[in-house]
């Protein structure tokens, strides 16, 4: 099942602008990583989105969610105010690389969700994650503490940007990484 919802300072020098082209040669390259989901074919042209490298899957089972925000503290992480939101089956295997296409360049913030028994409700089995990988405690989840926007938000500019977002799961009395 698949759901989509949608919603300077220049230096002179050779030095600064060996540097420079290196940077644009870097975000020209083409992204590597296999996409899944309705918006690959932006990531495989290398067009303005977002690949999520999803690690620390607890199971392969259930759904997964991405939920993409504008970098707006007003906004971000509230009801229905999500730019884009993709939701899958999670794949029996291979790398999880998600492909999140944006409107326009921007800043930007990512929510994944795994509800591992895939029953629609958030229960103990549930895991997430965030770009930047912020530490999040089973307290700020009780009292729906949102992570430091700062410490979530990257920029896209008009080729493909990847994020890597590592889940944490209920473990014990923490909420972090498997293994961790």
């Amino acid at each position: 099942m698949l759901k989509v919802l949608p919603r300077n300072g220049f230096r002179t020098g050779a030095a600064p602008l060996a540097a420079s082209l290196l940077v644009l040669g870097a975000a020209a390259a083409p992204v590597t990583a296999q996409a899944i989901g309705p918006h690959a074919s932006s990531c495989a042209r290398n067009a303005s989105a977002v690949l999520v490298h999803v690690e620390g899957l607890k199971a392969r089972t259930g759904m997964l969610r991405v939920q993409l925000y504008e970098a707006n503290p007003k906004t971000f992480l509230e009801k229905r105010q999500y730019v884009e939101r993709i939701e899958l089956a999670v794949p029996r295997s291979g790398p999880l690389d998600v492909c999140v296409a944006v409107p326009k360049p921007g800043n930007y913030a990512l929510y994944v969700r795994h509800d591992a028994n895939g029953s629609g409700k958030s229960d103990r089995s549930d895991g997430g994650g965030f770009s930047g990988n912020p530490r999040v405690s089973l307290t700020d989840l009780a009292f729906k503490r949102k992570p430091d926007l700062a410490k979530t938000q990257f920029a896209v500019g008009n080729a493909t940007r990847e994020i890597r977002v590592v889940l944490n799961y209920v473990q014990g009395l923490s909420f972090k990484p498997l293994g961790a």
